[in-house]
């Protein structure tokens, strides 16, 4: 029989038919089922995946072991050589080679390289000393490290610039580097109330084994545009007038009778008496003496010091202050030297620790660097 479209359907209006057979639903257990879904992922992995993982977990664990170990070796080493040497700071200390450990139980590392920073020598502080030094003994390895010694290593020394100005520009005086073997001093030197501009040069050579030294010269000091002191007891050296300020006296007859009053002047100028005695009447005579090349050239020769202690009444004449030459007289040449120097030599190591030594030493555009070796050095222990 057809059924009517309009008929009503026997089965219930809303959601599927469950048979009586079938498990009542429920919610998922996510949490229990990812864990043991896990737990199920690493043990169905082959046992050669499993194997590497574990090799790989071991190997990195090995790693950082032998990482650590050679942070703390660097950490110990540094504080050795702090107490061995007795520096004022920690030094920088790298051990090269990898693994650490393996070296550590032979007792013997492949490379070392050592940084000291800012080691007093003498007058000076180094900026930095370093080294390298290669199949280096451990004395005590590897239970209980002791110390450690090395048959032969080589590194470097550098004296800043930078420091040198800082050290010794107290005086407003800056080092630069000129060729090779030589360095400038270019600035200011306070004397008796008045900065003189400072000009020298200092060439640099190894002195010993162990040390560099520094011979000044060219040291001059000049006085304005008025004179120039260049310390010695040469014809060259002393206390001269430049030329503009010799122009300046020639064309003054006040000036030039002040010369001419003193007869130490006379004589080292080469004047006789007779000729002295009418420029001094005639001013004629006077201009004529003091216009001639010759009495220009012996004027600006005259050592000023030789005679201005008996008359400092001429230096004001000639535009001077006598306060100058008390200053400029103690003002030596091994003084001003003195202030200049660069020489330093290194520390010596203790008694038994070995030898330091300096080689090749040149002149940088940052300073002066040193070629440095090392011999049966040890330390600790």
């Amino acid at each position: 029989m057809r059924t009517s479209p309009h008929s009503f359907s026997t089965h219930p209006p809303y959601g599927p038919v469950h048979d009586e057979d079938e498990e009542p639903w429920e919610p998922p257990q996510h949490r229990r089922g990812g864990r043991r879904r896990r737990r199920n992922r690493f043990a169905g992995l082959p046992l050669a995946a499993k194997a590497l993982v574990l090799l790989l977990a071991a190997a990195a664990f090995l790693v950082l072991a032998d990482r650590w170990a050679l942070l703390y070796a660097e950490h110990r080493t540094a504080g050795k050589l702090k107490d061995s040497l007795d520096l004022a700071a920690a030094p920088e200390v790298e051990i090269e080679g990898f693994p650490f450990l393996t070296q550590l139980l032979d007792g013997r590392i492949d490379e070392a390289r050592v940084a000291v920073p800012d080691v007093a020598a003498d007058r000076v502080s180094l900026a930095k000393v370093s080294a390298t030094a290669s199949d280096v003994r451990i004395e005590g390895a590897p239970l209980s490290v002791r110390g450690a010694s090395v048959d032969e290593m080589n590194g470097e020394v550098l004296l800043s610039f930078e420091d040198l100005n800082r050290e010794l520009g107290a005086s407003q005086v800056t080092f630069t580097a000129q060729g090779r073997d030589r360095v400038l001093a270019r600035g200011t030197l306070p004397v008796a109330g008045h900065d003189l501009k400072l000009s020298a040069d200092a060439r640099i050579r190894r002195s010993g084994p162990d040390g560099i030294s520094t011979r000044i010269g060219g040291m001059r000091l000049d006085i304005g545009d008025l004179a120039t002191y260049r310390p010695g007891t040469k014809p060259s050296q002393g206390l001269h007038l430049t030329r503009k300020s010799a122009d300046a006296v020639r064309s003054s007859q006040r000036k030039l009778k002040s010369l001419f009053e003193v007869p130490e002047l006379v004589d080292r100028l080469g004047v006789p008496p007779s000729t002295v005695q009418r420029a001094l009447r005639e001013e004629s005579e006077l201009a004529s003496l003091a216009g001639t090349p010759r009495f220009v050239r012996a004027l600006t020769g005259l050592n000023l010091i030789d005679v201005a202690m008996d008359h400092p009444a001429l230096l004001k004449q000639l535009g001077l202050d006598p306060a100058l030459l008390d200053g400029l007289s103690r003002l030596t040449r091994p003084a001003l030297a003195d202030r200049l120097a660069l020489g330093f030599r290194l520390p010596e190591l203790p008694d038994g620790a070995g030898e330091l030594t300096l080689r090749d030493v040149r002149v940088e555009r940052d300073g002066i660097r040193v070629e440095l070796a090392g011999y049966g050095v040890s330390f600790g222990g």
